[in-house]
């Protein structure tokens, strides 16, 4: 143990510690310093950066013994507090920097260290300063923040003041479609906002720390468990194995449809017989520290018969293979799509066909914040259990028969989250904690290390798709083929949902009559395919759109012209056969046409023997929504002080649930006169609050949306008297009228048919991307200059979340075209390792357009955001490469080696 005297933001502190511990956990354990993130833990992230005696440092990998005694430090608290904000920080309001909020506070001190060693710095300055430090954002593709640095730096060197960066609410008192800022905001730049490894922090005494023993095999028979050696470690309360849960010990996955030849019990909790992937969790151990439980976990013997392990969907159907859960063949659903005429006579016939074999990869989902929850027995002897859950009452009921606790004792509360991006639509650790707070009768607290977030979370799941096209020689398409095989892992959990998106959207955006294809989803032994942002729709779209370059070509057209020539129109159908909600398509090419036409002049003549630049476009479609009759509940309550408070399960990856709710209840209830001050907010917690639905598919804008405006509608209803005035709360109690108000809403959609036939969704979100880039002809490096992109999310609730979520999308669709990858179990287990895209990666210049559709089944005109920006910047880069070198590339990603090897082929 060392003794150290420090000054931590002007204030003198006395630490005793290890000194091998991390500073970062030193500042957070011993000081309660919580705006000091840890997310990767090894330095790559950022999230933790703080200055020490002038410098700037990433703590979680600074060791006590290099921290001299009388250091100075400071971290975010010494920067700016709640009643005292930074030009730094109102600067990141202003731009909507902080969106799940977790890297915030590092970035904040980051930013602070650069403009006191630079006051004037350009954006490339500030950009190189980012990429330096490792400071990582996986949320608002980075844009915002430099836009933030600069006027925060404006306002440091005196031209302009802190109130032009602070919002005005307009005299029509209207929030919505403006630049409002979240209600988390303030909380999440001065690093106040308690996420769940902060909360655990907090919890009472006697709080147990778990620590997983976990498999390090892909798949084995399970011959023996032995915990002895480990139950006799110092501080272990007890090792828990799945003897220990009283329930099913299985997470069901709920299965969507009766074709599906599995039975949706397929996923243990803690594996009893088998182990199906890497990572999979044989026990717990649940002990007085963290270092004890780590250490036990190590002494758990656990005896393994090796099985055939299956990596990949080829190799699962091989003739030879085994069945990975025994009773369920390996290809365990499969989904067609039939659509007009038959195909084979149109191709017969054609004037041109072309074809194409395609595949994307497993993509991380690579959140900065790692998993994390816990849970605990309230007073009334309820299960509660605190995690990043983006599904509280799906995974609610999808956890509780395999602990054997009857539903309605079981209570989930989302903590604030540190993006999820789709796979917490999972249950990862829910389960988990679950049965140690069970098997123990004490509270528990689990916290994965960056490893375990790489290696046992989901993923999204790999695609191998094959497209054919016919086309009359100007261009028309007049039919479509497909095949499409779904890596989903060994858990079957949305995953036959996941391929009907392949019927959904391979081809979608183009009016394509006649359309024949089969899909299929396949076990594996390797990570289990988890919802990602998009969720089949960059899998489907990229086939498709790839293809169409290809026609194109041998059509001898111009790749945007042959687009806007079989867009949407009147008339024309989607590949589901529904008319689409609005036909906006042929209005966002032209408006992109013209940008398009100037890339290509410059690409021309700025391209040398040395760098080849390119330009490419593609357009993209997704649904707005769960398939079918979606539906989602809401409650209004009056209060005492005449405010309103909406309670719903809004859940929030990062996205922006709190404006989410706050701009449409706001618009809604516009005739009350409320300020936004004026309207609380109660989400995310079973025990009060109404089911809105999972966050998934850009659902909650559509349908929760149209459910707050239905709530709001009934209260004001209720309070409306004769004259078109509203009662005050007195007069509700007075004459007896209620004061809560549920509101529910559902789609007005069905679910497809065997064929893939029907309108599954309300709403629909539309784009066009353009990408320009430049490939270095030596290495085969991409680089992504300029991202153009034009959206129809419908009418705009708040654009502040609104471009933050096309600007992180699109950062996410350049990593997945150019870097990001799980294949590799040990080589992709961390940031660095997966191709996590720095700020270097990521063009700084990325121009949004907007074309406002109102949606008739929309919220106030709204549709779903979050998923068209990774549906379509991929493929256009894909197909600018090929424009700048000639090199086409048809599976993700495009490392370098890969184009270099086009190039010298």
């Amino acid at each position: 143990m060392i003794k150290l005297n420090l000054q931590v933001n002007g204030a003198p502190k006395q630490v005793v510690c290890e000194k091998d511990e991390s500073l970062a956990n030193v500042l957070r354990e011993n000081l309660g310093i919580t705006s000091v993130k840890v997310g990767c833990g090894t330095g790559q992230c950022g999230s933790c950066s703080i200055i020490v005696d002038d410098k700037l440092v990433r703590s979680c990998s600074m060791k006590m013994s290099r921290v001299s005694n009388g250091a100075n430090i400071i971290t975010t608290e010494g920067i700016g507090n709640p009643g005292n904000l930074h030009p730094i920080q109102m600067a990141w309001i202003a731009h909507g920097g902080a969106q799940c909020g977790f890297c915030t506070p590092g970035f904040i001190v980051s930013t602070y260290a650069l403009l006191k060693a630079n006051p004037s710095p350009t954006r490339d300055d500030v950009r190189d300063w980012f990429q330096k430090y490792r400071n990582a954002c996986r949320c608002t593709g980075y844009k915002p923040l430099v836009d933030a640095v600069m006027d925060a730096a404006a306002v440091m060197r005196g031209e302009k003041t802190m109130d032009d960066l602070a919002f005005k609410i307009p005299d029509d008192g209207r929030i919505w479609g403006t630049k409002y800022p979240r209600p988390t905001s303030v909380a999440k730049v001065t690093g106040t906002l308690d996420y769940g490894a902060d909360l655990g922090i907090k919890m009472p005494q006697g709080t147990l720390k778990l620590a997983l023993v976990q498999a390090e095999v892909s798949h084995a028979k399970i011959l023996s468990i032995d915990t002895s050696e480990a139950e006799a470690m110092p501080g272990v309360e007890k090792v828990v194995t799945h003897k220990d849960i009283k329930g099913k010990n299985r997470i069901t996955g709920l299965i969507t449809f009766p074709s599906n030849k599995g039975d949706g019990w397929d996923r243990p909790i803690l594996c009893d017989e088998k182990v199906f992937q890497y990572g999979d969790a044989i026990a717990i151990v649940c002990a007085d520290t963290d270092k004890n439980a780590k250490a036990a976990a190590a002494k758990v013997k656990v005896e393994l018969e090796r099985l055939p392990e299956y990596m990949s969907a080829q190799a699962a159907m091989a003739d030879d293979a085994i069945e990975i859960h025994p009773g369920t063949p390996n290809v365990y659903y499969e989904q067609k799509i039939a659509k007009g005429a038959e195909t084979a006579p149109i191709f017969d016939s054609a004037d041109v066909v072309v074809e194409g074999d395609y595949f994307t990869t497993r993509q991380p989902h690579m959140p900065i914040e790692p998993d994390v929850g816990f849970a605990y027995l309230d007073d009334d002897g309820k299960l509660c259990i605190h995690s990043k859950s983006i599904g509280l009452h799906l995974h609610l009921f999808m956890i509780a028969p395999g602990l054997g606790v009857d539903p309605e004792n079981v209570v989930m509360v989302q903590n604030p989250a540190g993006g999820t991006f789709g796979y917490k639509f999972s249950p990862t650790m829910e389960a988990l904690i679950g049965a140690a707070c069970l098997a123990t009768g004490k509270p528990v607290f689990l916290l994965y290390d960056y490893y375990q977030q790489q290696t046992y979370t989901g993923k999204r799941s790999p695609q191998n798709t094959s497209v054919r096209l016919a086309a009359s020689k100007d261009g028309k398409l007049l039919a479509m083929e497909t095949d499409w095989t779904v890596d989903h892992g060994p858990y079957s959990e949305f995953g036959d949902l996941l391929t009907l998106r392949g019927a959904q959207f391979i081809g979608a955006g183009y009016n394509i009559d006649n359309i024949r294809g089969n899909g299929r989803t396949v076990c594996t032994n390797h990570a289990w395919g988890a919802a990602f942002r998009g969720y089949g729709g960059p899998e489907a779209e990229f086939p498709s759109e790839v293809l169409m370059d290809e026609l194109a070509e041998k059509l001898g057209m111009d790749p945007l012209e042959l687009r806007y020539k079989n867009l949407y129109r009147e008339g024309s159908t989607t590949p589901t056969g529904q008319d689409p909600e609005v036909y906006s398509l042929p209005e966002m090419c032209d408006m992109i046409r013209p940008k398009y036409e100037e890339a290509k002049k410059n690409a021309a003549a700025n391209s040398t023997d040395a760098v080849k630049r390119g330009v490419g476009v593609a357009v993209g479609v997704y649904g707005a929504g769960l398939d079918g009759p979606d539906t989602a509940e809401v409650d209004f309550v009056l209060n005492a002080d005449g405010t309103v408070t909406v309670l719903t399960c809004w859940h929030d990856h990062g996205q922006g649930a709190d404006m989410g709710v706050l701009g449409t209840a706001h618009e809604a209830l516009l005739p009350l006169g409320l300020s936004p001050d004026q309207i609380k907010l109660v989400l995310n917690d079973t025990r009060v609050c109404p089911n809105g639905g999972p966050a998934g598919g850009s659902r909650s804008q559509v349908v929760i949306g149209n459910a707050i405006i239905n709530g709001a509608e009934q209260l004001m209803n209720a309070m409306r008297k004769d004259d078109g005035s509203f009662r005050t709360y007195q007069e509700m109690v007075d004459e007896n009228l209620e004061l809560t108000y549920h509101g529910k809403w559902s789609a007005p959609a069905n679910d497809c048919d065997e064929n893939g036939q029907g309108s599954p969704f309300s709403n629909y979100m539309y784009g066009v991307c353009m990408a320009e880039v430049a490939v270095d002809i030596a290495t085969g490096a991409t680089t992504v200059e300029k991202v153009t992109f034009v959206a129809d999310v419908g009418k705009v609730n708040n654009f502040l979340v609104v471009d933050g979520q096309l600007y992180g999308g699109i950062a996410q669709s350049i990593g997945l075209a150019l870097s990001e990858n799980f294949e590799d179990i040990k080589k992709h287990s961390t940031l660095k390792g997966a191709g996590f895209p720095y700020i270097k990666q990521i063009p700084d210049d990325i121009e949004l357009m907007y074309v406002e559709s109102p949606r008739p089944d929309g919220s106030h005109g709204a549709s779903g955001t979050g998923e068209i920006p990774v549906c379509v910047p991929h493929p256009a880069i894909i197909n600018a490469i090929y424009n700048a070198c000639g090199v086409r590339i048809r599976e993700l990603p495009a490392l370098p080696e890969k184009v270099l090897a086009g190039l010298k082929g």
